[in-house]
């Protein structure tokens, strides 16, 4: 009996909420590794255009409460999602017409590149807090869980409680849609294969008559596809502020560069990666111990390596790391 209350402390304060984390850092990731091995640089911005997605989703979402319109036990949220989409997409596909082409056309190094796209992320973070705020902004409705610990125990008559909230669940199903959808996309239409073909060799693609602005166009709709919905299902776990959507950067590129920069499976893997050693390392397993242990042998500390406060440092520990000893990463990704 203790094993098993210990495996269910394991599972609720390190198996599923990695999950659900890591899977908002491979969506997040995949649209960074899409820029960086499709238009071939690394975009600074893609933190705040995720925070930009969420944004208009959140103004809609609280339209369509203000209105009386839900999804009933589901959060609102998804109803306004498309309209996130769409409004990202315009977004990003207006800041490529206006800055990235021209570099684009004048062929310049990637350096460049990411110097416009720090001044792009600045932009953004200050239109996004300048519209909503810089405060925390709950926008979550519907059923909080889908198994609640008191549900839980009376189902079990366990002493812990396993308790897996919605938004945990729905992040696990729209990756998997979304994932799914990306890799049917690029491997099985014509406009996905021009892609793949593209990032492989541009020459080559553009001497067997693929259109560039075409392909550019739709990396950016899929791009704000995926940094959409990687911002609002990150905000309906935790909860949605713009400055946690800058931070997320750190994690997100770490992500990009363990698995492969520039490989989509890289990306998921390193998601996953990411969010397991970070939630790992800075849980503190006190309690989890104290059901394996003889009472004479238990911990009196809390059994924790680093404060949650030092878990992006976790995410820079791995980064530098890679770089140093694997830089195409896990999957082979073109090295940075």
């Amino acid at each position: 009996m203790d094993l098993i209350n210990a495996i269910v402390v394991l599972a609720n304060f390190v198996i599923v909420p990695a999950t659900a984390y890591g899977a908002q850092l491979a969506l997040g990731a995949l649209g960074v590794t899409l820029i960086y091995g499709i238009l071939r640089f690394s975009n600074f911005a893609h933190g705040d255009t995720m925070a930009f997605g969420a944004m208009v989703t959140i103004l809609v979402t609280w339209a369509l409460q203000g209105a009386g319109i839900t999804l009933g036990p589901l959060p609102t949220a998804l109803l306004a999602l498309p309209v996130g989409i769409a409004a990202t997409a315009l977004l990003v596909i207006g800041t490529d017409r206006v800055v990235y082409r021209f570099y684009r056309q004048q062929k310049a190094k990637p350096v460049i590149y990411v110097i416009a796209s720090l001044g792009v992320m600045f932009i953004m973070n200050g239109l996004v807090r300048f519209i909503i705020g810089v405060g925390d902004q709950r926008f979550a409705d519907g059923e909080r869980f889908i198994i609640s610990a008191r549900t839980f125990r009376s189902m079990t008559g366990l002493d812990e409680a396993l308790a897996i909230r919605t938004s945990q669940g729905l992040t696990l199903v729209i990756a998997v849609i979304a994932v799914a959808l990306l890799f049917w996309f690029l491997n099985k239409t014509r406009t996905g294969k021009s892609m793949r073909a593209f990032s492989d060799n541009e020459d080559l693609a553009l001497l067997s008559g693929i259109n560039p602005e075409k392909v550019v166009l739709v990396t950016w709709i899929i791009v704000a596809a995926l940094a959409t919905t990687a911002g609002v299902l990150y905000g309906l776990d935790k909860s949605f502020k713009p400055f946690t959507y800058f931070q997320l950067l750190l994690p997100i590129f770490a992500s990009a560069i363990v698995g492969g920069l520039g490989n989509p499976l890289g990306a998921i893997a390193g998601g996953f990666v990411i969010a397991f050693s970070e939630i790992s390392v800075t849980y503190a397993f006190r309690r989890f111990a104290a059901h394996l242990l003889p009472e004479s042998w238990q911990p009196e500390g809390l059994m924790q390596l680093l404060s949650t406060d030092y878990k992006f440092a976790v995410s820079f520990a791995i980064l530098l790391i890679v770089l140093l000893f694997k830089p195409t990463g896990l999957f082979k990704g073109k090295s940075v």
